[in-house]
């Protein structure tokens, strides 16, 4: 047998007419996601941190350049499962977005804001590979769940410094923040861990084994909300948790967004109802829609923000 070596144009088409046989029509524009896994963005404290890439491609190809979300999948601040959240991101990318999965420092190698600098660092490695990538390094939006919400709402405007892209900014244009533990406030902050505060619990571990049960004043300094004035520069920001969420207290979430309405600032806010945590709820087509539709608010050309 002769091996052809035909270029997809070349190929010819089987046309013959099959009894009993359904034709389905197809355009040649139908996504599908290429996965780039292991990506290193940084070394830090002896670490080699990875990306995990999720790419749209199709037959026809698409129109690049594309935006991009730097996700930060949670995980109590300890490190990280980065495959498991592969296919609900894949979902996102889907609607024509590069998704960077962001692996980070746990927080018994690297206590606050470790966590916050490597995030940063993730979005000016995709900047600076904007070509490599397919992705405009203007239209970089920031994401995460649980832990990785905290990281990156923190990512949107606090100056974690650490930069191992100098000269390279880490700015975006919008966060998604899903059932964030943003706030280390209150004592039912986590509703089903035991240990509350302690140097053992996952707010200790990332505040560097710190006690604070008998310290509010170190609470603040890893709570989003008590960095939120008026004057504070910080991007368009989606807030979804759940009503019945065991693990992060929805109040926190609603105290973040009440925060970010006081002081005048662009935020919507979710309420999944009955969704526990980091449940299927959060990766419903609805839900995606929602993100997509806020994105697209967020990299249109009319939307500033100051």
């Amino acid at each position: 047998m002769e091996v052809k070596d035909w270029t997809y144009e070349e190929m010819p088409e089987f046309t013959q007419d099959v009894e009993g046989a359904t034709i389905v029509e197809t355009s040649g524009d139908e996504i599908e996601i290429k996965y780039l896994h292991d990506v290193a963005y940084q070394s830090a404290d002896g670490t080699t941190l990875r990306l995990q890439v999720l790419v749209p491609t199709s037959r026809n190809g698409v129109a690049c350049p594309l935006p991009c979300i730097v996700f930060v999948k949670g995980s109590a601040w300890r490190t990280q499962k980065l495959y498991m959240l592969i296919p609900q991101l894949a979902q996102i990318a889907r609607h024509g977005y590069v998704v960077a999965e962001v692996e980070y420092r746990p927080a018994s190698q690297a206590a606050f804001p470790a966590q916050i600098q490597d995030c940063q660092n993730a979005v000016r490695h995709m900047r600076a590979h904007a070509d490599e990538f397919g992705i405009d390094p203007e239209k970089i939006i920031v994401a995460g769940n649980s832990s990785g919400g905290h990281t990156a709402v923190f990512a949107s405007f606090y100056d974690a410094g650490g930069s191992a892209y100098p000269g390279v900014s880490s700015r975006v244009r919008g966060v998604i923040d899903l059932y964030g533990a943003v706030s280390l406030l209150p004592d039912d902050a986590f509703p089903i861990t035991s240990d509350h505060h302690t140097p053992e619990s996952p707010e200790g571990v990332l505040m560097g084994g710190a006690d604070m049960r008998a310290d509010p004043a170190l609470r603040r300094v890893a709570t989003a909300s008590c960095y939120i004035t008026p004057e504070l520069d910080i991007p368009p920001m989606l807030i979804a948790h759940g009503t019945k969420d065991r693990k992060v207290n929805t109040e926190v979430s609603v105290d973040l967004y009440r925060r970010l309405r006081e002081c005048g600032k662009d935020v919507e806010l979710y309420l999944v109802r009955g969704a526990d945590h980091g449940v299927a709820e959060f990766y419903t087509e609805r839900m995606v829609d929602i993100y997509d539709a806020f994105i697209r608010r967020c990299l249109a050309p009319c939307h500033t923000w100051a």
